[in-house]
């Protein structure tokens, strides 16, 4: 009998598996990062219980391509600094991804915030232009000029935050607690340089970062730097406390209500 596809696979093809993507080399990606101060009492208002804002209210858009073989990836992110139990760190609101594949493993496994999205990441000599898009919106553009070349950073940990849930059947909250989940990743960087330009935020009904406004822009740079990343699972947190934020996950959040129109299956 020809294999069935859906059937169960054995141990040995999973642990095979399991063995190849323990093996991956390191994969360089080519981003821009700004860095922005806002208004505190805004982070302190994203912010799920138990997380707390950090000393300074920043907000870091990450945008990035990735030059996988046969598969190139835009990847980005919005987040505001945060803290927990000690752990400085930082707390996604949203994460573009340009492909399906990108967001499986991120969203089942951690719990971020990913979702399908546009990311555009250009140069022209020492012109830069990156952006993250979604229904039609750059809802985060940034623009300039390099400048300078920077030294290299050491590599670095760095760690960010994020709520594993699975809605409940019945719509009346969570199946189970939530989990706080710590991400960390560890940073090297090959190639940094500065940018003097600034940083749009348009507005979005679905990612409305706009809410973060630019007080004072801190840096703008573009670099290659390749990151691996482990999670842990730290605490269980309130169902109750964190249902408020759930809409920050969905662009509608009674789409987790939804089911098949009756008759259909």
């Amino acid at each position: 009998m020809a294999r069935v596809r859906y059937g169960a696979r054995g141990e040995a093809e999973i642990a095979a598996s399991r063995e190849k993507s323990s093996k991956l080399p390191d994969i360089w990606s080519t981003g821009v990062v700004a860095l922005w101060e806002t208004d505190p009492d805004v982070v302190a208002a994203v912010l799920p219980p138990p997380l707390k804002p950090a000393e300074r209210p920043l907000v870091r858009a990450n945008i990035s391509k990735v030059d996988l073989p046969g598969y190139p990836l835009g990847a980005g992110s919005v987040a505001v600094a945060a803290r927990h139990d000690g752990v400085e760190g930082w707390y996604p609101l949203v994460m573009p991804m340009t492909h399906e594949r990108a967001l499986t493993g991120g969203r089942e496994v951690f719990g971020e915030p990913k979702k399908l999205g546009e990311v555009t990441v250009e140069r022209d000599g020492l012109v830069v232009r990156a952006a993250l898009a979604r229904h039609g919106i750059a809802f985060v553009e940034v623009r300039g000029a390099v400048d300078r070349a920077l030294p290299l950073p050491e590599p670095t940990r760095k760690t960010d935050f994020y709520f594993k849930f699975l809605p409940a059947v019945d719509g009346s909250g969570f199946d189970v607690d939530p989990v706080l989940v710590h991400c960390v990743r560890n940073e090297k960087v090959r190639r940094l340089e500065h940018v003097t330009g600034d940083v749009v935020l348009r507005e979005s009904m679905f990612d409305p970062v706009a809410d973060l406004p630019v007080r004072r822009l801190v840096e703008i740079t573009i670099g290659e730097k390749t990151t691996d990343q482990q999670g842990r699972v730290v605490e269980r947190v309130s169902a109750r406390a964190l249902l408020p934020y759930i809409h920050q996950r969905y662009d509608d959040p009674l789409q987790i209500l939804d089911g098949p129109p009756e008759g259909s299956l």
